[in-house]
């Protein structure tokens, strides 16, 4: 019979190490951005849906 705990232990780690190493990397090319020389802005926009209310 498998393991099930096993199983979902394993998976889970694994998907938690996934996620650590894509927060690592966006805050890395964060401080890429920050450290450029002339970064440009970076301009939030609406979504239709709001702009139409």
């Amino acid at each position: 019979m498998p393991d099930y705990k096993e199983m979902y232990l394993t998976l889970f780690r694994a998907c938690e190490q996934a996620v650590q190493v894509l927060i690592k990397v966006q805050q890395e090319c964060e401080e890429m951005y920050i450290d450029a020389n002339n970064p440009k802005r970076i301009f939030l926009l609406e979504d239709r849906k709001s702009m139409e209310k």
